[in-house]
């Protein structure tokens, strides 16, 4: 589903900060990619999401490799095929809660096309299951709480079933049980849509409930790491 062939990044005027021979994720498969901070992985997530090119080599998204599609393209290739929930959130402030997650369906006709019932029944849902009520989802994207804001952006990734979700550190600004909640939705999401999960935390305690592990220290042959 994902490949990166012999794939080198350089920050613009620096040496190269991250060198991957080779990495294969398989459809449906979810991955925990740990490492320190520093060693690269938000570059790493950049990289599988068609937002940073390579210098040297490939990434591939199902059979797709991203620098050999223009602008625009990669633009409606991630918009069709990636959900990712941002460390940041990046929900748009002056939207509805509803509007924010409702997003990659007005960017992707494929994605509204999957979404059981429509849009807005697939966004009402998504929004209850991560335990925002509907009395919340008119209310400004800005006008809920960290914790809120982070599970209405993992609502506006998974709308519509992207192959590939990218989860960078989604957890943080929540409490144990609304952790647990969390992961469970995540993942139960992810596996009824068949997408890959690509999953980035500090939080080793996460790491039994995926597949697979994936160092990022141990993949990357560049002689300096990321920022």
């Amino acid at each position: 589903m994902l490949q990166l062939h012999d794939v080198h990044y350089a920050w613009p005027g620096g040496a190269e900060c991250l060198v991957i021979e080779h990495l294969a994720l398989q459809a449906g498969q979810t991955h925990f990619l740990h490492g320190p901070s520093g060693c690269g992985k938000s570059t790493l997530l950049g990289l599988m999401a068609g937002v940073l090119l390579a210098q040297r080599g490939r990434v591939e998204l199902l059979g797709q490799d991203w620098a050999a599609l223009p602008a625009g393209r990669r633009d409606a290739c991630r918009a069709d095929h990636v959900g990712v929930i941002f460390q940041q959130f990046n929900l748009l402030p002056y939207l509805s809660v509803r509007d924010n997650v409702l997003l990659p369906t007005r960017f992707s006709g494929l994605r509204a096309q999957r979404c059981e019932g429509g849009p807005l029944a697939a966004a009402t849902a998504l929004l209850q299951r991560v335990g925002l009520g509907v009395d919340l989802h008119g209310r400004r994207a800005d006008a809920l709480s960290v914790g809120q804001q982070q599970r209405v952006a993992a609502a506006r990734a998974l709308i519509g079933g992207p192959e590939l979700v990218i989860a960078d550190e989604p957890t943080s600004a929540l409490d144990a049980a609304r952790r647990d909640d969390f992961m469970a939705l995540l993942l139960d999401a992810c596996a009824a849509a068949g997408s890959t999960l690509v999953f980035v935390s500090h939080d080793e305690r996460l790491a039994a409930r995926f597949a697979q592990r994936l160092g990022l220290p141990a993949l990357n042959r560049a002689a300096v790491v990321a920022a």
